[in-house]
């Protein structure tokens, strides 16, 4: 991973176990600088290993940090607790009108985010950080206003619908077309043990990381070895987990297992790893479809659409926007 590298706090908290609230706590404190992007906030690889560096040194309390952050009161973040709290809140008008929660966890959802803001005046996006599983979950619990999932059926290869007829029951839904991205493996450089598909994994003295349960990588995974008939009890590593793209990539760039499961685009931040593309993935939108004509929904149709928001994410690179904003079913 490049030192310019841009992380998410709960990327941060991932690299240095600990929780994600105790890298919030970290930053206000001023310990670790951070900056805003849109209303996200940022922490640099680099900052976070001159940290790490000074804590090995002494208490990192001790020591001037020569980058302070802005104020706490100038970039108003959306905590986890309050996210949350928000999320519990989506069946009372009076506490959700101006609050939009966004359950997922690819970075695109950040950018998404400042335009829905951008696009309705006064509301307030918030981030609720699960897999795909979780999310539909919570949607179907009304925990949230929009969930996002890129779940693999193995029966009829298609993504996601399948998963929200059986995770969202009885819930009138609309699922809409956002990204598509592809999925595969990163190896290291070179891959020295010729890792190419699926089968691969079963081999004698492949080790593999794997992402957790529910997650769309982790079924992508398992719905694979089940068509498959490979038995995930002869994989190596097959339990041992993590919780992020970026982990996963993490674990392989710095020799901690031969192969991960991931999106592409996260491939760009490791100078040691390979990406073997195997899937194209569709990563989606799910709405109820009684919230669809409230003024936050059509400003999130307006957004998908506009020539400005496609722009923006087509230069980020590692998604494809050829169908976003299509209807994919209206269940």
């Amino acid at each position: 991973m490049t030192e310019n590298a841009s992380l998410t706090p709960e990327e941060v908290a991932e690299i240095l176990k600990i929780r994600k609230n105790t890298v919030y706590e970290m930053i206000k404190r001023g310990d670790l600088p951070a900056y805003r992007v849109g209303r996200k906030l940022r922490v640099d690889l680099k900052d976070v290993n001159d940290y790490k560096n000074r804590g090995k040194q002494g208490s990192a309390a001790e020591v001037e940090n020569p980058l302070r952050p802005l104020p706490t009161a100038t970039y108003p973040m959306a905590q986890p607790e309050q996210e949350i709290r928000g999320a519990h809140c989506y069946g009372d008008s009076n506490n959700n009108a101006q609050n939009f929660i966004i359950c997922g966890q690819d970075v695109v959802l950040d950018l998404l985010s400042r335009y829905l803001e951008l696009y309705s005046p006064g509301v307030q996006s918030l981030r609720y950080h699960a897999g795909s599983m979780d999310g539909l979950l919570a949607l179907y619990r009304g925990r949230v206003h929009l969930a996002t999932a890129h779940l693999w059926d193995g029966d009829t290869g298609i993504y996601n619908v399948p998963y929200v007829r059986r995770l969202v029951p009885g819930v009138r839904t609309i699922v809409i077309r956002f990204v598509s991205r592809m999925a595969g493996f990163y190896v290291p450089s070179g891959n020295p043990k010729g890792i190419q598909g699926w089968n691969d994994l079963a081999r004698a003295g492949i080790t593999m990381v794997n992402r957790e349960r529910g997650c769309g990588a982790r079924v992508l995974l398992d719905e694979q070895l089940r068509r498959l008939n490979i038995d995930s009890r002869m994989i190596q590593g097959y339990e041992q987990e993590e919780l992020s793209h970026m982990a996963v990539a993490g674990a392989v760039s710095a020799g901690r297992a031969d192969v991960g499961l991931g999106i592409e685009k996260v491939t760009t931040l490791f100078q040691n790893l390979d990406f073997i593309p195997l899937q194209r993935e569709h990563y989606d939108l799910i709405i109820r479809k009684n919230d669809a004509n409230d003024v936050r929904f059509r400003a999130l149709m307006d957004v998908l659409r506009s020539k400005d928001f496609r722009d923006r994410l087509s230069t980020m690179g590692g998604y494809s926007i050829e169908q976003m904003g299509e209807i994919v079913e209206e269940l």
